[in-house]
């Protein structure tokens, strides 16, 4: 008997209608919810197959109701990072007409969680696209396919851009003004991708947000001889201690903008030509630098000076609060927790991230199926471990750096705008090192303009803090229709 053929693998769609009110003014949007399936253009032994299907990608678009030609309307695809993140922080965080009620550091509120609508959703402005990469949500491989396949920089970079090809395709949205907004390792992913849809498919964007940015990897990893992570990190180390009230009393009273200033010159200068030194700094120096480490931290001299004056974000994160017997959070130093050994090298969990993950997960798995209709009975992967097996081989006997592809992106296309948001308590990637890489991008003066940063005084996911919610949203609003941000970064970059 022939053996039967499987069944072609088909969308699976859920269109639903809503609405919410806005500081009085009812906003009515629909929302198309599933997996559209990926297909891929191949060839076995010798005969063209076709567009053999190969994954399902879950999306969540929100398209805002009575427009007179949505095809001109803004459009915004969001993702998040990991890798292995689905997309629900922006989600349910920032930018959708939901979001998560959880109270924020120090006021957590208890389970069961809940939704309430998100006076400050980006819908007014711009329709959105919630994008979960293949392995997270509920974005799966077929049967038959590698599960690993898209699970590396160069293939997730054309999973995802095929997906906003095909979206942008089937619905209408070429003449849309297009942007892209990701967190973390989606920072990494929409600047890959600035590049990519750009010279693969032509399709020029019109503007990047970039929450919470990693573009060069060589900001953030802490290897033995190098150096560079310890310098940028000690900004947000220094926020943190000072957060926690661990600084001595005259920096305490510095307020936070004025004492990073004070430590970023610091460590711009003193501290890099120490570090630059080796072991032909001079112990006097060495204790002077100890001293000036010590107090910009709130670690003790000899902690600083048996680390050869070379802090690791992990034991920082266990050391800070180790009188207290308690830790301080990676995505957010401003949580807490604590640890069956005190004693220990680094902390035994995120408090922060363990903060997130429980109203989070339990949120989206009820508004999905509930509200939106969508129903399936995989597990939605909110945070998978595909972190650990990534691929970067394309960037073997180097670190991943994506900035020379944006850099490259905006001089093709000079109306290329790029929002950049950091928060102040980020240990996962710090503001400072941000600040780094654009100051690096090697941009000409012209193209300066095109770059917009803003600071909050939060950490990685810098929309659970209320004021920084409120702000961000208004940054993002006065980003996409193209007006003047409420709030100005510090300094330029290339200065």
């Amino acid at each position: 008997m022939p053996e039967e053929a499987k069944p072609t693998p088909q969308d699976q769609l859920s269109t639903t209608a809503h609405h919410i009110r806005i500081a009085g003014k009812e906003l009515r949007y629909s929302v198309t919810c599933g997996t559209m399936v990926l297909r891929e253009e191949s060839e076995k032994d010798g005969t063209a197959e076709g567009h053999r299907p190969k994954a399902t990608v879950f999306f969540v678009a929100y398209t805002k109701d009575g427009v007179a030609d949505q095809s001109q309307r803004p459009i915004t695809f969001s993702f998040n990072g990991g890798p292995g993140s689905s997309s629900v922080w922006l989600h349910l965080g920032l930018l959708g007409p939901k979001r998560v009620a959880m109270g924020d550091a120090g006021a957590l509120t208890p389970p069961p969680y809940r939704l309430v609508d998100n006076e400050h959703t980006l819908l007014e402005e711009s329709d959105l696209v919630f994008i979960d990469p293949v392995g997270t949500g509920y974005s799966r491989m077929l049967e038959g396919e590698k599960a690993r396949e898209y699970h590396g920089f160069k293939r997730d970079l054309e999973s995802v851009g095929e997906f906003i090809r095909l979206y942008t395709h089937r619905y209408g949205r070429w003449s849309s003004p297009k942007y892209l907004i990701g967190e973390s390792y989606g920072t990494t992913r929409a600047a890959g991708l600035s590049g990519y849809l750009q010279e693969r498919h032509g399709m020029y964007l019109n503007g990047l947000m970039l929450v919470s940015s990693i573009l060069d990897f060589s900001t953030a990893r802490f290897n033995p001889g190098h150096d560079l992570p310890h310098i940028l990190f000690l900004p947000s180390f220094s926020a943190t201690a000072w957060y926690h009230q661990k600084l001595p009393q005259d920096l305490q009273k510095k307020p936070l903008k004025a004492l990073l200033k004070e430590v970023e010159d610091f460590a711009e200068g003193e501290y890099t030509l120490a570090l630059m030194q080796g072991s032909k700094l001079s112990p006097a120096e060495q204790q002077r630098i100890a001293q000036k480490l010590a107090r910009y931290t709130g670690l003790s001299e000899a902690y600083v000076q048996a680390s050869n004056l070379r802090l690791e974000i992990m034991r920082f994160t266990k050391e800070l609060l180790r009188s207290e017997r308690k830790t301080v959070g990676r995505l957010d130093s401003r949580f807490t927790g604590t640890d069956r050994d005190a004693a220990g090298a680094s902390f035994e969990y995120d408090p922060s991230y363990a903060a997130i993950q429980g109203p989070y997960t339990a949120t989206l798995n009820q508004y999905v199926r509930q509200d939106l209709g969508f129903e399936s009975d995989l597990p939605y992967e909110i945070l998978s471990s595909l972190y650990e097996n990534w691929s970067y081989k394309e960037f073997e006997n180097q670190y991943l750096n994506v900035a020379e592809t944006l850099r490259k992106a905006i001089c093709m296309n000079p109306f290329l705008r790029v929002y950049v948001g950091s928060g102040y308590y980020d240990l996962a990637t710090p503001y400072f090192a941000t600040d780094y890489t654009l100051n690096h991008l090697g941009l000409e003066p012209h193209l300066q303009k095109n770059l917009q940063v803003h600071y909050y005084p939060a950490g990685h996911m810098m929309y659970v803090h209320q004021p920084s919610l409120a702000q961000q949203a208004a940054d993002l609003k006065a980003f996409v229709l193209g007006k003047k941000p409420t709030s100005r970064r510090r300094k330029s970059a290339g200065s």
